[in-house]
């Protein structure tokens, strides 16, 4: 449910993913002098301090920032069924050197914030939107996923204090126009309730009311991959756990997800996880 991934020295990333429908509360001690960001992708949390005396919620699509020079700031925060947030933990040592040129352009460096305690919340802008789509839909090689996050940290951090327009909004500027963003998201959820008979992109853009254009790039900027290469995605994941309920022999899964012939499903399935359904099902049998 989280990860915790090491970017640098004095620089933590946590990745919390609570599909359950149940609350969650995670706790962590934080050494002084850290500074927290916290983003939300989807659902909400409440950060809660002081033994429960002051609660800070944190919606969808906010990012909140926690900085105190004179206490610390121990990471209590209950997390909502359905939601997805990333967490940075950066030294103030550290992030001085980030940005020890342009310290005037960070509101909690000037000198006369720097020893003092911040707090604010700001939006998530569309481009910060999708490095955190990203984050969630890793499809890459297992052996550099540590310097995939790394990169991923950085660039969150160089948006999260991006003073200039958003640099995503020339390249892609439905994604400014939350109903377009919406009509996206509609279109995944749509590919993924008819995963096994998909609509083609072209119907499939008709359905949410955007052009075809828009729907690939717009799609592959807040997801990370293509529309049928998230589907793909989606389909083997949720494949595995078909299998891994051993309720469904590999043919019967294969056809839940819409492969009408068994060699097909294996080939998929042997892409995405290096092994066949059946020799994955034997080693689930191995270890149980």
């Amino acid at each position: 449910m989280e990860e915790e991934i090491k970017i640098d020295d004095d620089f933590i990333l946590i990745r919390f993913q609570n599909n359950t429908d149940e609350v969650v509360t995670f706790q962590r001690p934080v050494q002084l002098g850290l500074i927290q960001f916290h983003f939300g992708l989807k659902g909400s949390a409440n950060y809660i301090f002081n033994q429960g005396n002051y609660v800070l919620n944190l919606k969808e699509e906010k990012a909140l920032l926690f900085y105190n020079t004179e206490k610390e700031l121990p990471l209590n925060v209950a997390i909502a069924p359905k939601t997805w947030l990333i967490s940075i933990f950066v030294s103030i040592r550290k992030f001085h050197g980030l940005f020890t040129n342009d310290a005037e352009h960070i509101p909690f460096l000037s000198k006369e914030n720097q020893d003092k305690k911040y707090y604010n919340e700001s939006d998530i802008s569309p481009s910060m939107a999708i490095v955190l789509n990203q984050m969630f839909h890793y499809n890459l090689n297992p052996s550099i996923k540590n310097l995939y996050y790394k990169g991923k940290g950085y660039e969150l951090l160089s948006l999260f204090f991006n003073r200039n327009e958003d640099p995503n909004a020339e390249q892609c500027p439905f994604l400014v126009d939350e109903e377009n963003v919406l009509k996206i998201k509609k279109a995944k959820e749509i590919i993924i309730a008819n995963m096994s008979e998909p609509p083609g992109l072209q119907e499939l853009a008709d359905q949410v009311g955007l052009n075809l254009k828009k729907l690939k790039m717009g799609f592959k900027q807040i997801y990370g991959d293509t529309v049928y290469g998230f589907l793909f995605d989606y389909k083997m994941d949720f494949a595995r756990k078909l299998l891994d309920s051993g309720s469904y022999n590999v043919n019967e899964v294969g056809l839940k997800i819409g492969y009408s012939t068994g060699s097909h499903f294996i080939a998929a399935f042997k892409k995405k996880f290096g092994t066949t359904p059946k020799k994955y099902l034997m080693s689930i049998n191995t270890n149980m």
